[in-house]
């Protein structure tokens, strides 16, 4: 399984960007994803208890900053694993929206790996 907010085609609610980044633990775990982890990792790193750690993921990953993929394994043990799914964002009040807040992504070019991962997904769709 991959959740991947790049690929859905509407922005995620400015509320809930903001929501899930005003809580410390959560910028932590942010912050501590330089490369993709389990949330054991991840919660052990961050001093973070496990079940909080998951709820913080949960709620990252619905705000769409992080990306989470299922490593397959043979002897039935599969590992989430999350990244970050940004290089930058940019928080704005839209003047000409009736100041409406606004959220902007900047995601970082899809690797061979992801690019193959779908080009499998799109065949899979069409058989």
């Amino acid at each position: 399984m991959v959740r991947d907010p790049s690929r859905e085609e509407d922005p995620p609610d400015p509320a809930e960007v903001l929501d899930a980044l005003a809580d410390e633990a959560a910028r932590r775990i942010v912050a501590a994803l330089s490369e993709p982890k389990t949330a054991s990792e991840l919660s052990e790193e961050c001093d973070v208890p496990l079940s909080t750690t998951y709820r913080k993921l949960e709620k990252l990953t619905d705000a769409s900053l992080l990306n989470e993929s299922t490593d397959i394994r043979r002897d039935g043990q599969h590992t989430t694993r999350y990244s970050v799914a940004f290089e930058e964002v940019v928080v704005s009040i839209d003047e000409a929206d009736g100041r409406e807040l606004t959220v902007e992504f900047e995601r970082p070019e899809p690797t061979r790996d992801e690019r193959l991962a779908d080009l499998w997904s799109e065949l899979r769709e069409e058989t």
